[in-house]
């Protein structure tokens, strides 16, 4: 069973990538031939145009993160048919219509934000509250995927461990030498001259030689530690050029989440020809689960497997300012959201290897039932067990340098005034506000404290926002599209749908928050977060559908 689901998600992701995403790519005017505003516009931080692979990597990592993994475990508890469905379907004509979108129409935008997109075809209202959106978003981003990779780094013990070492310590110490290695191969690849093949074959032979040192020596310390120390990481990453860190480690990082998929691989196949791939997750649970019901539940939880707004920030935060090519935006736009579903389908067959475990509550996060599960494939192997949980860390923390920089664009975005182009343009105590140092700091911060809550407490909230975006991103790209005169009809379904099933999750959360009682402060930051994103999703989606249909109508006469 395991073999034909899988065997069965990756025939139909490549013909949607064949068919569907070549004939979106045709219907928008991809244009080979016209430059990128990596081209135009570069100035060696943030607008540096980098070669197809390299960006694949880094989009691709940075859009992973822990999301495709822990979103389908947890749906799991519907059944596989409602996990695999919508990874699929979601996958191809949602997640990846997303994304492309997304690409495209900032690329079309000289590399600005959605935000930016939304002011040509909405008005400056429209910008500034979608600004304030994505901004409470990120804090979500950056609070959840702190909460993840601190999970995952912290130790009871403290200082270097040698002898047992557990998979934490193995974890920690591999994440820090990766992040000297990023900064070595972006000085040789940047400075040095160094070509990109000889470059990238070092790198791996450095992977592969922390890898067997992290397994031997760890990097022991505290969880609070750890949250203390992302957050000067984060910090900094977002702040120094992007080819001296951000695009080497995503680039470099890239390799071990192919590895992982890869691994994942060969054990679904090894396992299913020798009788041991035994998945216990039944077909289909029924319409309840302790999510709650399916619609809208399933379609929350599974988030970046399927479809996730945090793709149209990244994807129009830095990916489009390192694009070399318009043609590449189809294999980096579309198809990196639709190997993200295919690790979503091999997450599902993971934890369907060990569903009894992790509904009995055995697990203390997903990721550590998808390492489980994997590993049990190679009966039990602990080597792979911490491998796949350095994989799982390495790519939420590179989620998170993203998720930084991301937010420091959008801050200073935010008071920035009309024929203003960067913070030094600013007067006042404006200039202050759009100092890249100011937004970067605030959202760090911020975003750290909330870290140190239960991932329960962030992860729904963080599901419901993110698909909240992607539904104000997919209205955002289909208004543009109809201002400039391009077919945006694909856009209608799956903006109505992200729209619907969002909102109606955010409202139950309120409801139950209302009704259930506010214990502690953790409880009123939810009510209070999704009643601030209900009432900006609210007027934003009224503006978005009077641009779009009134100028269908318009057309009509």
């Amino acid at each position: 069973m395991a073999l034909l689901i899988i065997l069965a998600a990756i025939v139909l992701l490549v013909l949607g990538y064949v068919f569907y995403g070549s004939w979106l790519a045709k219907q928008w005017g991809v244009d080979p031939e016209r430059k990128t505003p990596a081209v135009e516009l570069d100035d060696g931080v943030d607008y540096v145009a980098a070669k197809p692979v390299v960006l694949m990597g880094h989009h691709f990592s940075s859009i992973a993160g822990a999301g495709p993994i822990n979103g389908p475990v947890q749906a799991s508890v519907f059944g596989w048919i409602p996990v695999f469905l919508w990874c699929v379907v979601g996958g191809i004509f949602f997640g990846g219509l997303h994304d492309f979108g997304s690409l495209f129409a900032s690329v079309r935008h000289g590399g600005k934000s959605i935000g930016d997109v939304i002011k040509d075809s909405m008005g400056k209202r429209a910008h500034k509250l979608f600004l304030i959106f994505a901004l409470l978003v990120l804090v979500l981003v950056v609070a959840s995927f702190v909460n993840v990779v601190a999970g995952t780094f912290m130790s009871d013990n403290v200082g270097i461990t040698t002898g047992t070492v557990t998979p934490n310590e193995t974890t920690a110490m591999v994440s820090m030498l990766f992040i000297v290695l990023a900064i070595v191969y972006g000085l040789l690849t940047n400075k040095a001259g160094l070509k990109t093949v000889p470059a990238t074959i070092i790198g791996i032979i450095c992977i592969l030689a922390f890898l067997f040192l992290g397994l031997r020596v760890g990097l022991a310390a505290s969880r609070t530690f750890w949250i203390i120390f992302i957050g000067v990481y984060i910090a900094v990453a977002s702040l120094v050029p992007v080819w001296i860190l951000l695009q080497p480690r995503d680039y470099l990082s890239s390799f071990l989440l192919y590895g992982m998929m890869a691994v994942a691989l060969v054990g679904i196949i090894v396992a299913s020809i020798t009788g041991s791939a035994h998945m216990t997750v039944p077909a289909f649970a029924g319409w309840k689960t302790s999510l709650g019901g399916l619609f809208p539940a399933l379609f929350i939880t599974v988030a970046c497997g399927a479809c996730s707004g945090f793709h149209s920030l990244v994807a129009s935060g830095t990916t489009s300012k390192q694009l070399s090519n318009e043609r590449d935006a189809k294999p980096i736009g579309y198809g990196a959201m639709l190997i993200e579903s295919a690790l979503g389908i091999i997450s599902l067959i993971a934890v369907g290897m060990v569903f009894d475990k992790y509904t009995g509550g055995e697990y203390g996060s997903p990721a550590a039932a998808f390492a489980d599960g994997i590993a049990a494939m190679f009966y039990g192997n602990g080597v792979i067990y911490a491998l796949l949980t350095l994989a799982v860390s390495v790519f939420a923390l590179t989620s998170l340098d993203t998720a930084t920089r991301l937010s420091r664009f959008m801050f200073s975005e935010l008071f920035l005034k009309d024929g203003e182009a960067t913070w030094k343009d600013a007067k006042g105590f404006r200039k202050f506000l759009c100092h890249p140092l100011t937004g970067t700091l605030i959202m760090v911060i911020i975003g750290c404290v909330l870290g140190g809550l239960k991932l329960s407490q962030i992860w729904g909230l963080f599901g419901a926002a993110n698909q909240l975006l992607a539904g104000l991103a997919l209205m955002a790209v289909c208004a543009w599209l109809g201002n400039a005169g391009k077919n945006n009809k694909m856009f209608y379904i799956p903006m109505v749908f992200m729209l619907c099933a969002t909102l109606t999750s955010l409202v139950i959360t309120i409801k139950n928050k209302l009704t259930g009682g506010l214990a502690a402060w953790g409880d009123w930051f939810q009510l209070i977060f999704a009643i601030a994103m209900v009432v900006l999703a609210v007027i934003l989606v009224i503006e978005g559908f009077q641009t779009i249909f009134a100028k269908k109508a318009a057309k009509k006469a």
